[in-house]
Order: C-alpha cells, then structure tokens, then sequence
C-alpha cells in the first residue's frame, strides 16, 4: 500500500469541493461594492449576468474565454481529487460553448504536513483528465498552506457568434440537465464514512467526467442559453439563468435525476451547510409546491461539484437533442421548461 492509498484527504478541509465557496449572498454583497468596470467593447460576457466564463473578443472570428475555479479535497484519492477538481475547472469553457485551450495550475498544499507523493498524484490526476479534455498545460502557481486546495485556470477559444451565456433563455425553450445531482449530500456522507467503496467511486466518476461529449453534442442544435450546475445548485444556477434571461423557470421535481441514496443520507442529517446556505439565499424566488418538503427542497439546492450542463434548447428540438445526449453516453433529462410568466423566480411543480 502507497502512502497516498492510507490518507483520508477529506479529513484537512473544513468543506468540501464547490460547498466550500462564499454563499450567493455574501458575494452579492461584496460585489456590490466594487467599483463598475472599465468599459471595453471587447468584452462580451462580463460579472454582470454571474456568467461561468469571461469572454473577449480578439477577432471577429475568435474570442478568448477565461475561468478559474479551485476549492478543497471532495473525495480522500488524491489522484480521483485531481481529476475532479480539473473537470470541474474546464466545465466552465464547455458551458460557454468554447474549446479549452491551455491550463494553469492553482495549488495550495500543506507541504511539511502531507507527504509530497500527495501532492504529485493530486497533479498527475489533473494532467490526465486536461489530457482527455486537449487541454496544454503552460503552468502554474503553488504556496504551502495547512489545508489542501487545487484548481485550475482555463483559457479556451470561441467564435464570438456561438457563445452560449446563462442569460439567453427564450419561453417555450426545455430545460435539460446532464448530469444528476445530489453530489454535495453524498461527498458529506463520505466525509462521515457512509458510503461504501463502489458508492464512493459512483459519485467520483460523475464529478471526473468531463462534459465534452454534452457541450459537443449540444453545439449544432439551438441552444438559447447554457450554464453549468455547480456550487449554487439546480435551482441557483436556475435562477441565475432565469433573471440573466428575463424569464421564468417551471422545474419538474420529480423528473430531476438524482444519485443514488441521496434522499436516504439527508434525512440522516448529512447536508452541507453550502447546501442550506443555497436555499436561504434564493427560497424567496422560489415557488415550491405543498407536496415537496424540506429535505426535497434541499436536495434541489445541493452545492454540486463538477455538475452537468443546464441547457435551455428550442421546445421543438428538445427531444431530439435528449436522444443524441444519451447516443453519446450522457445522462441526461429533461427537467423543466422556460415560461413567460414568474419572470426572475423559479416555480417548481
């Protein structure tokens, strides 16, 4: 057995993955308070719609999109936390509908603490999974701190007319998801040792997969607007999609995947205070029915890690663009539709 085989990487972070972002709230207060930033013509996507990605224009042709995106250990195998936390990073070019390009690595490590075979097999995970993405590896940056973090920054390239942004959403537009949710409930339970090992491994390749395949297959059809489901929730990212958008957002509860025994391990007590937090920030743009109580209701709030892409796609295209999803090896559902009615807020039925 390695040494890296015999440490619970989980057990050096206070949260986990995307769960330990600062809340929608807090942030929006902060961001507040900044000063607006220098115009610039060449910027297409901005902060102001909570976006994934930058994107700048160079050329009429071609555009830059830039993110960055690190957090601490969501599962114990440094090589699996490596993986996960680059898929989670390049998601965000997919989201926009670009190509990843180039990467930097973003590492903080406790180097006198864990043993440096940790920290190698954190970045060969990574190297692998920007290998599967096409990604070029130009660098990094690294400081020693007590608790574990890593991430990338990702420049892809987009051609500025098939930018996909949150913020385009039409009525009459179906909503579909890629990948299912519940993974914040599920890294907390295995923080807690309530997974068994094949669970552990479920969960892990969700988040290690890469949504290449979903952003590819989306690209010919009529996407109005794309974003990807990650700390703030199905019904976070909903609702930035909704208020980007000038609509509203009818999401089917029952028709939202989850993974398995996701329900079972909240009722025990294992969600995420990023999870809660999620839900204190956004159930007052939120209608949900009698039917669905607490613990459903945050499950539909869950902080994600390296979730699937939200894809809001022409109502008549909808079913044809699900079935080559799922051609292509992806999980994908269809969740909910775009409304002109309850413009801003997210009504679940």
């Amino acid at each position: 057995m390695s040494t890296t085989d015999k440490i619970k990487l989980t057990s050096y972070s206070t949260k986990g993955g995307c769960g330990c972002k600062i809340g929608p709230a807090d942030l929006s207060e902060v961001i507040k308070k900044l000063p607006p930033a220098l115009p610039n013509p060449n910027l297409l996507v901005g902060i102001d719609t909570s976006d994934d990605a930058g994107v700048y224009k160079l050329s009429d042709e071609l555009a830059l999109v830039q993110t960055v995106d690190f957090f601490t250990p969501i599962v114990d195998d440094p090589y699996s936390f490596g993986q996960v936390a680059a898929a989670n990073a390049i998601s965000d070019i997919y989201a926009m509908g670009g190509r990843p390009l180039t990467a930097l690595n973003i590492v903080a490590f406790p180097i006198r603490t864990l043993d440096k075979d940790v920290l190698a097999d954190i970045l060969r995970g990574a190297g692998d999974k920007m290998k599967e993405a096409g990604i070029t590896l130009v660098g990094g940056h690294s400081i020693d701190d007590n608790e574990p973090k890593f991430g990338l920054a990702v420049t892809g390239l987009v051609h500025p007319q098939k930018i996909r942004t949150n913020a385009g959403a039409i009525p009459g537009d179906k909503l579909i998801l890629t990948k299912p949710i519940g993974v914040g409930i599920l890294t907390t339970s295995i923080k807690k040792d309530r997974l068994n090992d094949q669970e552990v491994e479920r969960v892990t390749q969700v988040m290690a997969t890469l949504n290449k395949a979903a952003a590819e297959t989306m690209e010919p059809f009529e996407v109005h607007a794309c974003t990807d489901v990650t700390g703030f929730g199905l019904i976070g990212h909903s609702l930035e999609m909704a208020k980007g958008s000038g609509v509203g957002i009818r999401l089917i509860a029952n028709d939202v995947p989850l993974l398995p025994r996701v329900r079972e391990l909240a009722e025990e007590g294992f969600v995420p205070g990023g999870t809660k937090n999620n839900f204190a920030h956004v159930q007052n743009s939120v209608t949900f029915p009698d039917t669905l109580d607490q613990i459903g209701q945050w499950i539909l709030c869950d902080a994600v890690t390296s979730g699937g892409l939200l894809i809001s796609v022409a109502g008549d295209q909808a079913d044809e663009l699900l079935s080559k999803l799922k051609l292509a090896g992806v999980d994908a559902s269809m969740i909910g539709e775009i409304t002109e009615e309850h413009s801003g807020r997210i009504v679940v039925i």
